[in-house]
């Protein structure tokens, strides 16, 4: 490990964030977060317990009523020199990520760019908030409609853009009034808890924004769900603990967020630039290693080019270069964990046994890390997993259509609905795709969707709610109607 890296990691807090305070956990606990790239574990940070976790709850809901009450350019001010000090720090985040989570450094400041702009986002929505005022058609009383904010929230965030998930729920949160507790995912904490520490800095009053690091996310989650005083649950990943969130909040009826799962079909016409098709392509599957809800997933390509599109990304593909993130050059960095690399090597072998023919890559890496080769797949079969489960890995899978309803029919065929891709060159056709796939946001003839100011989501079974843009800050407020008398 180099200096920078030894520095950088020592100036990363070790601890809860409670109430304005680091604090060890109740019982001392420690876990290790580890390099995916060399299987040694970078640092220790505090294990919290249930009892920690409703102390963060408790010092959410003790800051609540100031800091709803705060003015709205204040914690517009907050948030703005957030992203100055995230832009001043833009580097040390990018290598943070790098180490812990493992993508390359032109991903991570990819990242550090993205995440930041939630902050500036959502500095500029925080003193946009309205309501309404006027007759009512009767003529017989004046009506008032205000926004008010939700209450203390719950955030559990994933371990894939660790800092771009954060900022993307707790910029909207406290633009809006609403004090949190933030759960990062045991895996990436570190960028997390820097984050935060630079929110202290540029003023955040204590108890607004918490941080408990946990290797259970249930022990942890479970009692702050439960508790009467939350009103607001946000949960990005996979559409099981989904589901199992959403029942806990069922309990006390809280608003929820969920940005689960994605199984997003790739889908080249016969009419496509192929040029575009293909840099398209590379971005949507490879971008963050192929760990993204977003990533394409299922390559549904027009008969008559299917064989020029393989070839062409195979041709990309073979020139990348797997490595440690920090290394230059590095285009595939490790994935996540061992259970990652299984996953995706079981995907591949059964899409092969079903009579798919990998064209590269296809197998684990030996050697420290966790490591799996950029991969083509082509003739992927109906009723192959790699085309109903989600990828997660470095994996182009290439199935076929001859016709328009075709490409529809496959597009759609999953219970999840987060994100298409398209390329067409006919608008006509362009629109009806629009009209006709299945899923919350679409790249028509571009391979990168996201952006703060757009609302990022889902439908079907890939979540409720949406995240950025102006709708990112009405899942933080509450409607409230006020009758008076006209006169």
């Amino acid at each position: 490990m180099s200096d920078r890296e030894t520095a950088l990691l020592a100036e990363v807090p070790g601890q809860l964030f409670i109430g304005g305070r680091w604090i060890d956990a109740e019982n001392g606990a420690t876990l290790a977060v580890e390099d995916p790239a060399t299987g040694k574990v970078l640092r220790e940070v505090a294990d919290a317990s249930a009892a920690d976790a409703t102390r963060a709850l408790d010092a959410a809901v003790a800051a609540q009523h100031e800091w709803e009450t705060t003015p709205p350019r204040t914690r517009s001010d907050i948030l703005r020199r957030t992203f100055d000090l995230v832009q001043d720090r833009a580097e040390d985040l990018t290598l943070l990520m790098t180490l812990e989570m493992g993508k390359t450094l032109p991903e991570s400041r990819g990242e550090v760019a993205y995440g930041g702009e939630f902050l500036r986002w959502f500095s500029e929505e925080a003193v946009r908030v309205t309501g309404r005022y006027g007759l009512n058609p009767e003529g017989t009383g004046r009506t008032i409609v205000s926004q008010r904010p939700v209450g203390p929230s719950y955030f559990i965030t994933p371990w894939n853009f660790p800092l771009a998930m954060a900022t993307r729920k707790i910029a909207p949160a406290l633009a809006a009034g609403c004090t949190v507790v933030v759960k990062p995912a045991q895996l990436t904490p570190l960028t997390t808890l820097f984050f935060v520490k630079l929110l202290e800095e540029a003023g955040l009053p204590a108890g607004v924004v918490n941080v408990i690091t946990s290797a259970s996310s249930s022990r942890v989650s479970e009692p702050v769900i439960a508790d009467p005083r939350l009103r607001k649950l946000s949960f990005t990943g996979s559409t099981p603990v989904g589901r199992k969130l959403i029942a806990q909040a069922a309990d006390n009826v809280l608003r929820v967020s969920m940005e689960l799962g994605g199984n997003a079909p790739f889908v080249v016409f016969d009419d496509a630039d192929l040029d575009k098709a293909v840099d398209g392509a590379m971005l949507a599957k490879f971008r963050n290693i192929g760990e993204a809800c977003t990533a394409a997933n299922r390559f549904i390509v027009h008969e008559s080019v299917a064989e020029e599109f393989s070839a062409r990304v195979t041709e990309r593909v073979q020139t990348m270069t797997v490595g440690r993130g920090t290394e230059d050059g590095v285009q595939i960095g490790p994935l996540i964990d061992s259970d990652a690399v299984e996953k995706v090597s079981a995907l591949v072998t059964d899409a092969v046994e079903r009579g798919a023919a990998v064209r590269t890559g296809g197998e684990a890496i030996e050697g420290a890390g966790h490591f799996y080769a950029p991969t083509v797949v082509t003739g992927v079969a109906p009723g192959s997993e790699i085309l109903r489960e989600e990828i997660f890995g470095p994996v182009l899978a290439i199935s076929t259509f001859s016709g328009e309803d075709e490409a529809v029919r496959l597009a759609n065929d999953t219970e999840y609905g987060l994100v298409s891709y398209v390329y067409t060159e006919d608008l006509a056709r362009g629109h009806r795709m629009i009209d006709r796939l299945e899923t919350g946001m679409m790249g028509l003839n571009v391979g990168v969707i996201s952006n703060a100011a757009a609302p990022f989501g889902g439908i079907k079974q890939s979540g409720i709610g949406r995240e950025g843009g102006f709708e990112g800050i009405a899942e933080y407020l509450s409607t409230k109607y006020t009758m008076m008398p006209a006169t």
